[in-house]
């Protein structure tokens, strides 16, 4: 889910969910997000629903 911020910009949130550590795929699309102008917000890995 992305909203756009009080400056226009689109901020986006990204999460791993899971027990594993591949999060290569996570990183990469936060990575072209931010260099495509967004606000990413990155949780990392190992992350619950709660």
């Amino acid at each position: 889910m992305s909203t756009a911020t009080a400056t226009g910009k689109i901020r986006v949130l990204i999460a791993k969910p899971g027990l594993d550590g591949h999060d290569r795929g996570a990183k990469v699309v936060a990575r072209a997000l931010r260099d495509g102008g967004c606000e990413v917000i990155y949780t990392g890995i190992r992350q619950t629903p709660r």
